[in-house]
C-alpha cells in the first residue's frame, strides 16, 4: 500500500505541474497582453509568488478538499488516483485546445466521479460541494463587478491626466499587481493538490489525523511553481489579447481585483477558480471602457468550458477509476 501511496503522490504533483502550466496564464496574461513584462520574465515573476502563496495565506482551501468532496473515511487510494488521472486527462485535453478552464473544478470533478464510481453518490461530502459551486458563480461574477468598479474609479481619477504619464505609471504598477494576482493564485490553487495529497496518506493509513506536514507544502508548492514556469502559451494568448485589448491601468484593475477575490476566499477555505476569477475581472475591465471592447463571443466560449469541466472531469474520473479497478 505504500508503494500505491507514494505513486498516487506522484501523480498529484504531476496534476499540480499541469494545474500550474494551464493556469501560468492567469497570473501574467495581463502583464504580457499590454506588454510591460517579456513573456519569460512575467512567468519567473509569477513561479515564485505561486511558490510563497500557501506560506503566506494558510491550509484552509487543502482542508476543504482533503474533507470536502468524498468522504475521507471511505475513499480509497485507487480511487483518488482515479480521480486524479481524470482531472490531468481534462485539464491537458483543454490546455492544448487553449481552454482557460479550471483546474481546480478539473481536480474537484475528478474525485467527484471517482468517489460516484468507488462508493456511490451518497459518499459524497454536499457541505463541502456546495462551497465549491458558490465559488463558480461568485468567482467570475465577482470578478466583472471588481474589474469594473477599479478601472472606473481610476479612468475617474486619471481623467484629465495625459495617457502617456498615466499608462508609464500603470505599467510599473502592473508589475506589483501581476506578483500580488500570482501570490493569491498560489494560495488557492497551489493548495488543492496539498490536500489530495494529506488525503492520499490518510486513506493509506500513513497518518493518524488529516493534517498537513511541511513538507507537502514545500513539494506541492514547488510542482505549482515549475508548472507555471513552463507555462501554456496558448492560454495565455487567449486570456490577454483574444478577450479584450488591455491598457496597463486595466490590466493592474483586473490582477488586483482578482487577487483581492483569491485572497478572501483563500481566507474562508473556498475553492475557488483563479480562471473564473481573471477572466471576469478582464471583462469587467474591458467593459468600463466601452462594452464593444471585449469580444463576447470568445468570453461565451470561456463559460461554456467552465460549465462542463465538473461534468467533465468527473466522467474521466468515473473511466479511470473503473479501469483501474479492473486490475487490482
Amino acid at each position: 500500500m505504500i508503494e500505491i501511496a507514494i505513486g498516487a503522490i506522484i501523480v498529484a504533483l504531476i496534476f499540480d505541474f499541469v494545474n500550474g502550466f494551464n493556469d501560468s496564464a492567469n497570473s501574467v496574461a495581463t502583464v504580457i497582453g499590454t506588454r510591460v513584462l517579456k513573456p519569460i520574465h512575467a512567468v519567473g515573476l509569477s513561479a515564485a509568488m505561486n511558490f510563497i502563496g500557501p506560506f503566506v495565506f494558510g491550509v484552509a482551501v487543502a482542508t476543504t478538499i482533503a474533507k470536502g468532496i468524498v468522504s475521507p473515511d471511505d475513499i480509497t487510494v485507487y480511487m483518488i488516483v482515479g480521480g486524479l488521472a481524470g482531472a490531468i486527462g481534462w485539464s491537458t485535453l483543454c490546455t492544448y485546445f487553449g481552454l482557460p478552464i479550471s483546474n481546480s473544478h478539473s481536480l474537484v470533478g475528478g474525485i467527484m466521479g471517482a468517489g460516484i464510481a468507488g462508493l456511490g453518490f451518497e459518499k459524497l461530502v454536499y457541505g463541502g460541494l456546495t462551497k465549491v459551486f458558490a465559488g463558480i458563480v461568485i468567482a467570475p461574477i465577482g470578478g466583472i463587478i471588481f474589474g469594473l468598479l477599479l478601472t472606473t474609479l481610476i479612468i475617474t481619477i486619471f481623467a484629465n491626466y495625459k495617457p502617456g504619464p498615466v499608462n508609464k505609471t500603470f505599467g510599473k504598477l502592473q508589475i506589483i499587481s501581476s506578483a500580488w494576482f500570482a501570490l493569491t493564485h498560489g494560495a488557492n490553487d497551489g493548495q488543492k493538490t496539498m490536500g489530495i495529497i494529506v488525503l492520499i496518506l490518510f486513506s493509506a493509513g500513513m497518518i493518524p489525523e488529516l493534517d498537513m506536514p511541511l513538507w507537502v507544502i514545500f513539494a506541492a508548492a514547488t510542482a505549482m511553481g515549475l508548472g507555471t514556469f513552463f507555462g501554456g502559451y496558448k492560454v495565455i494568448k487567449t486570456l490577454g489579447v483574444k478577450i479584450t485589448k488591455l491598457r496597463p491601468y486595466q490590466g493592474f484593475a483586473a490582477e488586483t481585483g482578482g487577487g483581492l477575490m483569491l485572497a478572501i476566499f483563500a481566507v474562508l477555505g473556498i475553492p475557488a477558480s483563479t480562471t473564473h476569477a481573471i477572466t471576469g475581472t478582464i471583462m469587467g475591465s474591458g467593459a468600463a471602457r466601452r462594452k464593444r471592447a471585449v469580444r463576447w463571443k470568445v468570453s461565451r466560449q470561456i463559460v461554456f468550458s467552465w460549465l462542463i469541466t465538473i461534468p467533465g472531469a468527473a466522467l474521466m474520473g468515473i473511466g479511470f477509476t473503473y479501469l483501474i479497478h479492473l486490475f487490482v
